[in-house]
């Protein structure tokens, strides 16, 4: 039988056989993440969990889209705001834009394999729904005053000085 030392949240080491591995992931994704570090950098890879591994990388990319969708129907919502109460518009409005527009730009600037998703019409429609639903909230209006579709492009949207 196999055995390894684990990290646990007390800090200090115990000996548990490898079939507690998908246990200590369940109970405290931190130590597991230590182990399979240390698993892997010393070259352990018959005693890694890949199952939980593949599961946390594959993690890693929707956390990545799903900041992306966020940036961006916030940034839309924003749009939408300020092509709906034009007599609202304030400075404080256009630096909300621009942090947005900065952040989504970031995102796709340290994930350019996102790119594509601003061109895909499904994945637009999403975000645009999203937005949709924050620019109701946020302005009272009804959502019939909205497009049922993104009237825009996202390319352009993501311009630093773009508006409606």
């Amino acid at each position: 039988m196999r055995r390894y030392v684990v990290a646990v949240k007390t800090k200090r080491m115990i000996r548990n056989d490898l079939s507690t591995v998908p246990a200590l992931y369940e109970h405290d994704v931190v130590a597991w993440s230590v182990e399979q570090v240390r698993l892997l950098r010393a070259g352990l890879l018959d005693q890694i969990d890949i199952e939980h591994i593949a599961d946390e990388i594959e993690d890693v990319g929707k956390s990545e889209e799903r900041e992306l969708v966020s940036r961006l129907a916030v940034l839309l919502a924003h749009l939408l705001e300020w092509q709906a109460q034009p007599g609202l518009r304030s400075a404080s409005w256009e630096r909300t834009l621009r942090h947005q527009r900065k952040r989504a730009r970031r995102r796709l600037d340290k994930t350019p394999s996102l790119q594509p998703k601003l061109h895909d019409p499904e994945w637009v429609d999403d975000v645009w729904d999203d937005a949709v639903v924050l620019a109701v909230k946020e302005t009272g209006l009804d959502i019939t005053n909205f497009a049922a579709a993104c009237p825009w492009l996202l390319a352009d949207v993501i311009l630093e000085d773009w508006l409606p």
